[in-house]
């Protein structure tokens, strides 16, 4: 397998055809692709912190991790996202995955479990929005510096 840079919208047009539970990010800091026999078998977006307390400018976010089931691919492309955020001087990066996944590839790329959200819906009365993404508790992960 091999990784490769890629536009956000190529990163999207990926993740709109093969996330589970997710459409496309509207922003990003960078992504990347991995390709297993010349074809793209997954890809990382990877971005600011979507909770505002995290967002202090060397704190990054994935927003997205989606593959075709490619053995180890997850865990390839959450290391190859850390070295990158590295190598651009963030610190500390998080990534949330739901309740009721094992966190197996997190776990290989070195992250470390950070606690649980409290879900919910960001839809308010005073400000109403659409639930784009599941809104059950998720798993909180970090990997720092």
């Amino acid at each position: 397998m091999t990784l490769c840079p890629l536009t956000r919208d190529a990163a999207n047009e990926y993740v709109e055809k093969h996330h589970r539970h997710h459409k496309k990010v509207v922003g990003h800091l960078f992504a990347l692709g991995l390709l297993k026999d010349g074809e793209l078998c997954g890809v990382v977006i990877v971005g600011r912190p979507v909770a505002r307390a995290l967002n202090d400018g060397y704190t990054c976010e994935v927003t997205r991790l989606c593959t075709d089931g490619t053995p180890n691919a997850c865990s390839k492309l959450y290391g190859a996202a850390w070295r990158a955020a590295r190598a651009l001087q963030y610190r500390r990066m998080y990534t949330y995955i739901l309740e009721d996944e094992p966190g197996t590839s997190v776990k290989a790329a070195g992250f470390r479990f950070d606690g649980m959200t409290k879900g919910g819906s960001w839809s308010t009365p005073s400000q109403p929005r659409t639930d784009k993404a599941p809104t059950c508790r998720k798993q909180r992960w970090v990997k720092w510096l």
